[in-house]
């Protein structure tokens, strides 16, 4: 959570400095205090997350009297960086309420996804866990806020679920993925497993979940679904 003095420099810093979460490493949990992120310099800013597979994305942005322009994704700006990711599709999710939590969810081979989260209205806490078999943060998990404000996004790669929870009402959530959805491979596990412990910013109050979410397994009742 945000004290006094770095919650007033986020509402009085520029919007691509808005405070994200910068992490804790707690064992199996990794999670958030707030830090403000660089102004990119170039096309886009690339930034390790502690799990260094998991990229924090901030694209510049343009703006003058009429509002701004951003190139939210770019193929060339993204193999400069060193990211060789193919995207299949775009997804765009709405969702109403405060505190509505989508997760954990992946899919598992061979129509693994790799994602690109961002936000174009509201925010939302966004999550990404470590679940290949072998690895030293397999069972950890990273966060950090995304908004239409902060500009950033969060690049989840294969072999890591993805979920996440909405800060205000009337959030919009884009992302690509590189592979199409497959129900055969679709799969999950509880957003609250006590064995990855994600601290999820519900304030104390319940979260709004799918029927087919309130029912997810542990990780644990899972068969190995990747390796590392």
């Amino acid at each position: 959570m945000r004290n006094l003095s770095n919650m007033a420099g986020y509402l009085l810093g520029p919007a691509w400095a808005r405070a994200l979460a910068l992490p804790v490493i707690r064992d199996h949990v990794i999670g958030a205090l707030p830090f403000s992120i660089k102004k990119p310099e170039g096309r886009v800013q690339v930034e390790d997350t502690e799990i260094p597979e998991v990229k924090l994305i901030v694209p510049r942005k343009f703006g003058d009297s009429r509002g701004f322009f951003s190139e939210t994704y770019s193929l060339g700006a993204f193999e400069a960086a060193g990211l060789d990711i193919a995207f299949y599709q775009d997804n765009h999710s709405f969702s109403a309420e405060r505190g509505t939590l989508r997760g954990l969810h992946f899919q598992t081979h061979p129509h693994a996804q790799a994602k690109l989260v961002r936000v174009s209205r509201g925010a939302i806490f966004d999550v990404a866990v470590d679940i290949r078999k072998g690895s030293p943060t397999y069972g950890k998990w990273v966060g950090r806020e995304l908004s239409a404000e902060n500009w950033a996004q969060l690049l989840i790669p294969v072999g890591f679920a993805h979920g996440f929870v909405t800060l205000v009402p009337d959030v919009e959530v884009q992302y690509k993925a590189s592979d199409r959805y497959s129900p055969e491979n679709d799969g999950g596990f509880a957003w609250n497993d006590p064995d990855i412990g994600v601290n999820w910013p519900l304030d104390g109050h319940d979260p709004m979940l799918s029927d087919k979410d309130a029912k997810l397994p542990r990780l644990t009742e899972l068969p190995t679904l990747f390796e590392y």
